[in-house]
């Protein structure tokens, strides 16, 4: 029984690893999400094998009262699913600077600026769907929840969630 039950596991696992994957050597587009008010992302993915691959994505943010810049990059392990659907899922990192100012409304300290500045890591994780189409255009919809590691960040945990639209070279 038990030489049954691995010999099926190993069946499987010969299964999931002999399929084809269809990874571009390179990507470059846009990471389009929430990501904790960032905004857009220039994204660049870089195959490193058949069934893996760096993403290196570059967020900023500039508003009245926020500038800020954000870089992440996830390594990620990508499995086929049919044809050109894809799923992955990955870890990594990143680091990011941001700069807030603000107007004092209180009696004492009205019209004067507030002004701070911080940089804090970050770790992340990556987990997603896309589909590569017969011409170079690689859609993606992933959820990269990140942990924070700065005491100025308001809250510790941020999900993101983005559609990404990429050419293929």
């Amino acid at each position: 029984m038990k030489k049954r039950i691995i010999s099926a596991c190993m069946l499987g696992f010969a299964v999931f690893s002999v399929q084809a994957q269809d990874i571009s050597k390179n990507a470059l587009g846009l990471r389009l999400g929430s990501n904790d008010g960032f905004g857009g992302e220039v994204s660049y993915q870089r195959g490193l094998s058949g069934n893996n691959r760096l993403e290196l994505d570059l967020g900023w943010r500039n508003s009245e009262h926020t500038d800020a810049i954000k870089l992440a990059g996830i390594y990620q392990w990508v499995w086929n699913i049919d044809q050109g659907f894809n799923w992955y899922a990955g870890v990594g990192g990143g680091l990011a600077n941001a700069s807030n100012q603000y107007r004092y409304k209180n009696k004492e300290n009205f019209g004067k600026t507030y002004k701070e500045s911080y940089t804090y890591l970050f770790a992340a994780g990556d987990i997603g769907i896309e589909y590569n189409f017969d011409i170079p255009l690689l859609l993606s919809l992933d959820f990269r929840p990140e942990i924070y590691f700065n005491d100025k960040v308001a809250n510790s945990f941020g999900p993101d969630i983005a559609l990404g639209v990429r050419y293929q070279f």
